[in-house]
């Protein structure tokens, strides 16, 4: 089954090439902005059919994403799989279930985002998904650069695209160091410098 390449990423011009803050609020001199790559509809319908095919056997009954990365994807995973889909969002700084979601107990759920590069959304989306009583039974995303294999282990994780690009503490970052302009592309507001 085919994948996403970095060729197919970069044609819809969503590989970019800068120094920018990543949302863990790491550096990197490199950014996948999987909303450009989503925008047009039909790579997000075959992204979510791809991706919703490597995770039929998670059985999920419902997916669920952070806003703002995860949603499209989320859905179009959602839509392959004939599940509802929920996503998650920040309220006053903590990842939450609002809109009238309501996670049934016990309902399997497959978690989706859009990038995972420390998994710390995902985590918290997890987390949220657990504290309303549902179960997670594995998680998918467009891209992993995470440098691990699966950063969500014992859970299943399965990827379209995996990627190694450089990521730097802020403290230790040679473009910082060069004085080159650092932009803040993501979605999760960035804690005070």
């Amino acid at each position: 089954m085919g994948g996403i390449t970095i060729e197919d990423i970069a044609a819809a011009g969503a590989f970019l090439e800068g120094h920018f803050q990543l949302s863990s609020g790491l550096h990197s001199p490199r950014y996948l902005q999987c909303a450009l790559y989503l925008a047009e509809p039909a790579r997000a319908e075959a992204a979510g059919r791809q991706l919703a095919a490597r995770l039929k056997s998670c059985a999920a009954k419902l997916v669920v994403a952070p806003a703002l990365g995860g949603v499209v994807i989320g859905h179009e995973v959602a839509r392959a799989l004939a599940v509802p889909f929920f996503f998650t969002e920040r309220a006053d700084g903590h990842m939450t279930l609002r809109r009238g979601f309501s996670i049934e107990p016990g309902v399997r759920v497959l978690v989706v985002e859009d990038v995972v590069t420390t998994g710390k959304s995902t985590r918290e989306v997890i987390e949220v998904v657990r504290e309303r009583g549902g179960v997670v039974t594995g998680v998918g995303a467009i891209v992993n650069r995470s440098g691990q294999d699966n950063p969500f282990a014992p859970l299943p994780f399965t990827t379209l695209l995996t990627v190694s690009i450089p990521t730097y503490e802020p403290a230790s970052c040679p473009l910082c160091a060069q004085g080159v302009p650092v932009v803040k592309p993501g979605s999760r507001p960035q804690p005070p410098s």
